[in-house]
C-alpha cells in the first residue's frame, strides 16, 4: 500500500429508516470481494458501514449519499449499521463483520497497537469538535485551571484530549477528580462537575436549548467559559473512515470499492455542506431521535469541522495526524494507564485512496475543498424542537 503524505446521543429510539437498510442483514462479515463486482455483472456491490453512534447529523454525509443516489450511481449497495455504545467500530471492521467503520483517530490507534490491523482511508473531521464546559464564573478559563477540578468526561475512549491537553500543561491526572458523566449535561446543570465534557453539535447545544431557572429564558453561550480542544495541543482528529489493511493490501477488488465507496460520500458531505437544512431533514427521517433545530444546528456545526477543507475533504494532514499521536503517547488517565505506548505503524493511514478519489470528483466538476463554505445561522429552540 502506498503511503500518502499528500496533502454524539440521541434520545430516540434507535430506528434506521428502510431507505438506509438498502442491502439485507446478512451474517458473515463484509460483502465487498470479486464475485461481487458492481460493474461487471450490473448488480450493485453490497458493502457495510459501520458508524460509531446513533443516526445524527454527525452521519449526514453518508445518509445524503444514500438518500441521493450517490452509492447507487458508483455501483454499491450501503448498509449503515447504526451503534449506540453497543458495537465498537474498530472492532466490527477488525473482526470482519463490516466493510468500512467510522472511529475517532485515537480509539483506533488504542486497537491497532492492540493487535487490529487497520487503516484511515479518509480523514472527514479535519478539526477536533471536543469542548469542556464550565460556568462564567467559575475560573476555569483554560485546562491549566483543571486542577483541583470535578472534570467531566464520558470515557469510552473520548477521554484522551482531556490527558492528552493536561500533559501538554504538565498536569498530573490525579490531579483531578475525573467524573462519569452521561451523554447529556444534567449532572453540570446540577451542580455535580464543575467542567463537562461537550461536542460542539450536540452537548453545547444542549445547554444553549435549556432554560435558565433562574429568569425562565434560554441559556446563552455567555453564561458559559468554553474551552475548545482544537484550541490545545491536546486535540485530536476525530471522524475517519476505516479499512481493513489486509484487504487493501490482498484484494483488488476491495481497494476498487474503497475509492468507489469514497467517492459517494465525498459527494454525500459535499450535498449537505451545500444543502444543510435537507440534509438536516434526511437524517431525522433517517432515525435520528433529535429535534429539528438541534439536528439542524448539529448540521452546521458538523459542516465547520469538514468544511474548507484545503487539500481536499478527506485528505489527511501529516501535522495533524503527528499531533494526535503525540498527544496519544502523551496522555495518562487517572489510573496511570496510557492510550498507546509506541508509535503507530505506517499503514495506519493512507491518502492513496481518497486522493484518488477526489482527483476523478475534480474531473468530473465537484468541489471537493468547500473554499467558500460558510456557515448558516441556526436559531436554537428549548428542547432543540
Amino acid at each position: 500500500m502506498k503511503h500518502s503524505t499528500r496533502r454524539g446521543l440521541a434520545t430516540g429510539a434507535l430506528a434506521v429508516s428502510a431507505a438506509l437498510l438498502l442491502a439485507g442483514c446478512a451474517g458473515g462479515g463484509g460483502s465487498a470481494d470479486p464475485s461481487d463486482d458492481g460493474d461487471a455483472s450490473g448488480e450493485l456491490t453490497e458493502v457495510k458501514l459501520q458508524l460509531q453512534w446513533l443516526p445524527q447529523a454527525q452521519f449526514a454525509g453518508y445518509f445524503a449519499a444514500v438518500d441521493q443516489g450517490f452509492f447507487e450511481e458508483e455501483g454499491l449497495e450501503v448498509e449503515i449499521i447504526p451503534s449506540g455504545g453497543d458495537i465498537v467500530p474498530q472492532d466490527a471492521l477488525a473482526n470482519g463483520d463490516v466493510d468500512f467503520a467510522i472511529a475517532w483517530v485515537p480509539k483506533v490507534l488504542g486497537s491497532i497497537e492492540a493487535g487490529a490491523n487497520l487503516t484511515d482511508i479518509a480523514q472527514i473531521f479535519q478539526r477536533s469538535g471536543t469542548l469542556q464546559v464550565s460556568w462564567a464564573d467559575s475560573g476555569i478559563e483554560s485546562v491549566a485551571d483543571f486542577e483541583g477540578k470535578k472534570i467531566g468526561s464520558w470515557g469510552f475512549g473520548n477521554e484522551w484530549e482531556i490527558f492528552a491537553a493536561m500533559a501538554a500543561e504538565g498536569l498530573d491526572s490525579t490531579t483531578v477528580e475525573i467524573i462519569t458523566q452521561d451523554f447529556n449535561m444534567n449532572a453540570f446543570l446540577q451542580g455535580d462537575i464543575d467542567a463537562a465534557q461537550a461536542m460542539t453539535y450536540n452537548e453545547y447545544a444542549q445547554l444553549l436549548e435549556t432554560a435558565n431557572p433562574d429568569t425562565g429564558e434560554l441559556y446563552q453561550p455567555e453564561d458559559f467559559n468554553v474551552i475548545s480542544y482544537q484550541d490545545t495541543v491536546g486535540g485530536m482528529l476525530q471522524d475517519a473512515i476505516w479499512a481493513d489493511t489486509e484487504r487493501l493490501d490482498s484484494d483488488e477488488a476491495y481497494a476498487e470499492t474503497a475509492v468507489k465507496f469514497l467517492k459517494a460520500v465525498v459527494k454525500g458531505w459535499a450535498f449537505a455542506r451545500d444543502n444543510p437544512e435537507e440534509a438536516a431533514e434526511i437524517t431525522l427521517a433517517s432515525g435520528s431521535g433529535w429535534g429539528p433545530s438541534h439536528e439542524l444546528w448539529m448540521m452546521n456545526e458538523i459542516n465547520k469541522l469538514i468544511w474548507p477543507a484545503d487539500a481536499g475533504i478527506g485528505v489527511i494532514d501529516e501535522a495533524a495526524w503527528e499531533q494526535t499521536v503525540e498527544g496519544a503517547l502523551a496522555a495518562v488517565n487517572e489510573t496511570g494507564a496510557h492510550l498507546i505506548t509506541e508509535e503507530p505503524p505506517a499503514t495506519a493511514w493512507s491518502n492513496e485512496y481518497i486522493q484518488q478519489a477526489l482527483d476523478e470528483l475534480e474531473a468530473d466538476g465537484v468541489d471537493v475543498s468547500g473554499a467558500d463554505f460558510a456557515p448558516i445561522e441556526v436559531e436554537l429552540q428549548e428542547g432543540g424542537n
